[in-house]
């Protein structure tokens, strides 16, 4: 269950915490087809499951990293809520890195730490250290410095 925060001041109070974890989510072939469908990446890595069982050197089809970065806004709410915010935007990203493979088939969950919310004219600029996880693997497949902008209602 999503941890609720009570406002902006009380996010801030939680600034250089990590704050919780998502539930896993099935990365099937078919989100990452739509991804590719999508985005036009039909690189076969992705999008031909038996060429990449026998060439690539995944062992298998992979998602694409973008498609795993774009994963927060499903994963994100299972962490945390923030109350007294009318809306939140994305306002962009920083040292995004793909560290491994998001293998077709594999759970993944995101990790979020607060790393800084800087006060804007009507709300707050929050940015979250994200990290995107495959459920058994060494290391993580991306970690992010995610951006968003919050107005308060």
């Amino acid at each position: 269950m999503a941890r609720h925060i009570e406002n902006l001041a009380a996010l801030k109070a939680l600034v250089g915490e990590h704050i919780g974890y998502s539930e896993y989510l099935e990365i099937d072939q078919a989100r990452v087809q739509l991804f590719a469908d999508a985005t036009g990446d039909q690189q076969w890595i992705h999008t031909d499951p038996e060429r990449a069982k026998a060439q690539s050197p995944f062992g298998g089809p992979i998602a694409h990293g973008y498609l795993t970065l774009s994963l927060g806004p499903v994963l994100l709410p299972q962490i945390f809520s923030v109350g007294g915010i009318a809306m939140g935007v994305n306002y962009g990203a920083n040292k995004v890195r793909f560290m491994s493979p998001v293998p077709v088939g594999s759970q993944l969950r995101a990790g979020v730490k607060v790393l800084a919310v800087d006060d804007i004219s009507g709300g707050a600029q929050v940015t979250l250290e994200t990290t995107f996880e495959v459920q058994g693997a060494a290391k993580p497949s991306c970690i992010a410095e995610v951006i968003f902008r919050y107005y308060s209602a």
